[in-house]
């Protein structure tokens, strides 16, 4: 079949279904005239299509198409070009798909619920459902078998069988209490029955499909830091092949290596190979001797790619410069990835997902001139055609300029950022600007459409997203150069970057706002606090405000003073201790009073990571002390913002207090 009739049978289909898909307008760049900003709601809104993954065969296609908050699951025959499904899922956050062979997909949806059976208070509790195209039926997990709690503890594991696969996943029982034990589970019936033992101290496993048996699992002991590693001897017995003191930074066990004999972990071993050794640097162990090997890609591999039936590796994805660059074993995998970097060439690709035969893939694009689009690329049809679009409202014209910039922080390290130009601005001067500070701290922002930048954007501001020391992506001493800097040098080189920009004449330093959610929110609650005489406004979404009060809540949350989780708090925010009341120093809810700018709290109410206390917190003091503030509470938003409708709130007031503080005019 010719591509563009293809292309074309895909498009009927879309249409068919009522879905959003990649117009001309998408695909094609042509000059128009300058229009007004589009509403708002076109940047809140959920993207049109998500979680667009193949089948093992590449036969069928599956994603979840979002229309408001109601979001659909979608699977097509790719040989007979026809529908296969079009399935409700009502408004539940779908997660993930994973296809089960070609005749079954899973679907992975969260919800904030508490657990009081596990002594968990409110968390994110994923649950998952199985829909079996030939039937039509929709089976939920776990949910018919006496005494499970049906939730999904760990990560899905597929085990290819006759006739139909099973899923294997970690899961409570409270006929098994305290133990969060390995359970296989009949797609079919959703049934479960004990496969592997798990003591209250495992933490992972890696599974063999070929052997049908767990081959290696982590534990750790959360109080004093101890983690290990134990591979199982050909009696079925567990052996412990190495041990190491790991406070904060676990060691991740992650999957089985190229050849099935050994297993993949992600860990800091400088004293193996200390020329590279980066957090997160990936070996090799040898299953029977226990042997060490580092792993080398070419690039700093960020994360690694595993076949999703025999669990072997595959390859790794990292970044070259600011663009996305991969590296297989398999040289069938490795000519895939060539020909869609080839065909595609200044849209910088990302691989969501390719047959096991990798004669087709699913990538993905974005950036200037792209607010997101779907391909389908076929090697044997010689064709690469367009699926759908992310975000179908922000047509090309509509998507603002983003470019890499880089300057000096005030002690001299360099740091990386984007920056994002309004639309039509070819000669930017006097701009003014919102500082967009990301979330983590240890994570990054990358080159590409960002639905926060670009709503900021399309008003009249430039935006700056800088990476500051402590952002990931960079190497360790660019990591660990941000501990203890919370509302330090962390905080400064925002500032410097603001500075950079207005002796580069390219914004207006008296016209300066911030905003960030998560540490970022932090981070805008810092800068009139901690860093004043910089910014007009600030605007702190899901943001922590109260250092001390945090890392407590993490202690009581765990119910022991000394875990993981309190030691990493510490460690960035450069606490001694638990209640080291040093953090007060630089907690902007105790430092109101010195709060020189007008500032917007907005929280989500069902915020699980960073309570919702937190915004309260610094809005009482803020009242207390005399000073502007206004706070915004988001009904049954958590913390990654995951409906459209409370997006639209955010954006909204949002851009409303940006417009009366800091008018771009």
């Amino acid at each position: 079949m010719r591509p563009e009739r293809l292309f074309g049978v895909m498009l009927a289909l879309l249409v068919l279904f009522g879905l959003p898909v990649a117009s001309a307008a998408q695909t094609l760049s042509s000059p128009v005239e300058a229009a007004a900003p589009l509403p708002l709601e076109a940047y809140g809104a959920l993207p049109s299509l998500e979680l667009v993954q193949l089948s093992p065969a590449g036969q069928r296609l599956a994603f979840i198409s979002v229309a408001g908050e109601q979001r659909r699951l979608i699977l097509m025959d790719l040989v007979a070009l026809a529908p296969l499904a079009n399935v409700g899922v009502g408004e539940a956050k779908v997660r993930d798909l994973q296809w089960l062979g070609e005749d079954r997909i899973l679907v992975v949806t969260t919800e904030t619920q508490a657990a009081r059976t596990l002594g968990v208070e409110e968390t994110e509790f994923a649950a998952g459902q199985v829909y079996n195209v030939s039937t039509g039926r929709v089976v939920p997990l776990l949910t018919t078998t006496r005494g499970m709690f049906p939730a999904l503890l760990s990560h899905v594991t597929v085990v290819p069988g006759e006739g139909r696969p099973d899923i294997l996943v970690r899961a409570f029982s409270t006929e098994r209490p305290q133990r969060v034990d390995l359970y296989r589970v009949d797609p079919d019936s959703g049934r479960a029955r004990l496969t592997d033992t798990m003591f209250p101290e495992t933490t992972d496993f890696v599974f063999d499909p070929l052997t049908d048996r767990t081959v290696a699992r982590s534990e750790y002991q959360s109080r004093t830091g101890d983690w290990s590693l134990l591979i199982r001897n050909e009696d079925g017995n567990f052996r412990k092949v190495w041990e190491t003191v790991a406070p904060i930074d676990l060691p991740s066990l992650l999957g089985l290596g190229v050849n099935g004999d050994s297993v993949i972990m992600g860990v800091d071993r400088p004293d193996l190979d200390p020329a590279e050794g980066e957090p997160g640097q990936f070996f090799e162990v040898d299953l029977k001797t226990g042997e060490w090997q580092p792993l080398r890609f070419g690039f700093r591999a960020r994360s690694l790619w595993f076949h999703p039936s025999t669990g072997r590796l595959v390859g790794a994805v990292g970044l070259e410069g600011d663009l996305p660059t991969y590296g297989f074993v398999d040289p069938e995998a490795q000519r895939l990835w060539d020909t869609a970097r080839a065909t595609l060439p200044d849209l910088a690709p990302t691989l969501l997902s390719w047959s096991e035969d990798y004669r087709k893939a699913i990538l993905f694009t974005s950036g200037t001139g792209d607010s997101g689009t779907y391909y389908l690329l076929d090697l044997d049809a010689g064709a690469l055609n367009a699926i759908g679009a992310a975000y179908q409202d922000i047509g090309p014209d509509r998507v603002a300029p983003i470019q890499p910039v880089t300057y000096a922080a005030a002690d001299g390290l360099e740091i990386h950022g984007y920056l994002t130009l309004p639309p039509g601005v070819e000669t930017p001067q006097g701009l003014p600007l919102i500082v967009l500070a990301h979330g983590g701290p240890a994570a990054r922002d990358v080159l590409g459409f960002d639905w926060w930048a670009q709503a900021i954007a399309s008003r009249g501001y430039a935006v700056l997203q800088p990476n500051f020391r402590g952002s990931t992506g960079y190497g360790r001493d660019f990591l660990e150069a941000g501990y203890g800097e919370w509302g330090r040098k962390m905080q400064t080189d925002l500032s410097d970057g603001v500075r950079w920009l207005a002796g580069q004449g390219v914004i207006d330093p008296a016209r300066v706002c911030i905003v960030g959610a998560s540490y970022g929110g932090y981070a805008a609650l810092a800068g009139p606090t901690l860093d004043r005489g910089v910014y007009r406004c600030a605007v702190s979404v899901n943001g922590v405000s109260d250092l001390r009060r945090m890392v407590d809540r993490e202690a009581r949350m765990r119910a022991e003073d000394e875990n993981a989780a309190v030691r990493y708090w510490n460690r960035f925010m450069g606490a001694e201790r638990l209640g080291d009341r040093s953090l007060d120093e630089r907690s902007p809810s105790r430092l109101a009073e010195q709060a020189d700018a007008p500032i917007l709290l907005i929280h989500g109410r069902d915020d699980t990571v960073v309570p919702v206390e937190q915004s309260r917190l610094m809005a009482q003091a803020l009242r207390r002390a005399g000073k502007p503030v206004e706070l915004v509470e988001l009904d049954g938003e958590d913390h990654w913002l995951s409906r459209s409708s409370t997006r639209l709130q955010m954006l909204t007031a949002l851009m409303a207090f940006l417009l009366d503080h800091n008018p771009p005019d």
